[in-house]
C-alpha cells in the first residue's frame, strides 16, 4: 500500500519529499582557502609568533599589516581562536572561500565575535589580499613572505626580540 507521499509527482517517477530542511543539514565544505588579517605591521613577527604557537601559516606582508594564510584551510577555526589568542585583545578578521562563497567574521582573545559582511570587509582590503582568497595568486609568489613551518624556536624568540626593539 502506498502513501501519496511516496507516489511520483510527475511522469518521469520523481518523488519530491513534502520536508526539504534535511538538504540543509548536511556539513559544509571544508574551506579551500583560509586567511587571517591582523594588526601586525611585518610578516616575520607574526611567523615567529605562530611558530611558537604551533600554527603553520605563511605571513603576507600588505599595506594594512601582515596576513597570515593558514597551510591547512580545514583547521581554520583552530588557526583563528590561536592567533588571536596571541594577539589577546586586538581584533583579527577571518576570511574564507568556501564552495566560491567568501564569508568574515571577527575573532577576540581566542573567540568567535562576529560574522561581519564579506564585501564590506573587501571593499578597501589591498590587492594581495584578494588575489590570495580568490586562488588568482599563489602565497609563494608573493615578495616578502616569512613561513612559520620549519621555524626554530630560538629564531622565532630572536625575531620577536628584533620586533620589539624597533
Amino acid at each position: 500500500m502506498t502513501s501519496p507521499a511516496d507516489e511520483p509527482d510527475d511522469e518521469l517517477g520523481v518523488v519530491v519529499p513534502d520536508d526539504l530542511s534535511g538538504l540543509l543539514d548536511a556539513p559544509a565544505e571544508t574551506p579551500s582557502v583560509a586567511i587571517v588579517v591582523t594588526q601586525v605591521a611585518a610578516p616575520e613577527p607574526l611567523a615567529a609568533a605562530c611558530a611558537l604557537a604551533g600554527v603553520e601559516i605563511d605571513a603576507v606582508p600588505t599595506e594594512v599589516g601582515a596576513v597570515a594564510v593558514l597551510r591547512d584551510p580545514a583547521a581554520v577555526a583552530d588557526g583563528a581562536a590561536a592567533i588571536s589568542k596571541l594577539l589577546r585583545q586586538l581584533p583579527v578578521v577571518v576570511l574564507t572561500r568556501r564552495e566560491g562563497q567568501i564569508a568574515a567574521a571577527r575573532w577576540t582573545g581566542g573567540t568567535h565575535d562576529e560574522d561581519l559582511p564579506a564585501g564590506l570587509v573587501l571593499s578597501d582590503a589591498p590587492a594581495v589580499l584578494e588575489a590570495l582568497l580568490l586562488g588568482s595568486t599563489d602565497v609563494a609568489g608573493v615578495p616578502g613572505v616569512v613561513t612559520s613551518v620549519g621555524m626554530t624556536r630560538w629564531r622565532a624568540m630572536r625575531a620577536l626580540a628584533r620586533g620589539r626593539r624597533r
